[in-house]
């Protein structure tokens, strides 16, 4: 990562289902994390989901976000799947 760059983090099904872990994207100054769910979902096949019908938590530097939550350079952003348990 370097002084103009986030990293985006998934965690659990969005994981297994993306085949990744972990992408360096660059900061725009505005971007938030609803245009990053966006720009992901436009490269298609089982990026489509991150805008679909599954909901997806998401989390910037460990606290929990909104759509509208801006990102900076340097943030952690983290989605993942809702938790359920019984």
């Amino acid at each position: 990562m370097t002084a103009d760059t986030f990293t985006v983090r998934f965690f659990a099904r969005l994981r297994e289902e993306l085949d990744t872990e972990k992408l360096t994207l660059p900061a725009e100054p505005g971007l938030t994390t609803g245009a990053i769910l966006a720009s992901l979902a436009e490269r298609g096949g089982a990026w489509g989901q991150l805008q679909g019908k599954q909901p997806v938590m998401i989390a910037v530097n460990q606290a929990m976000a909104k759509l509208s939550t801006e990102v900076r350079a340097g943030d952690e952003v983290a989605f993942f799947p809702p938790v359920t348990g019984g």
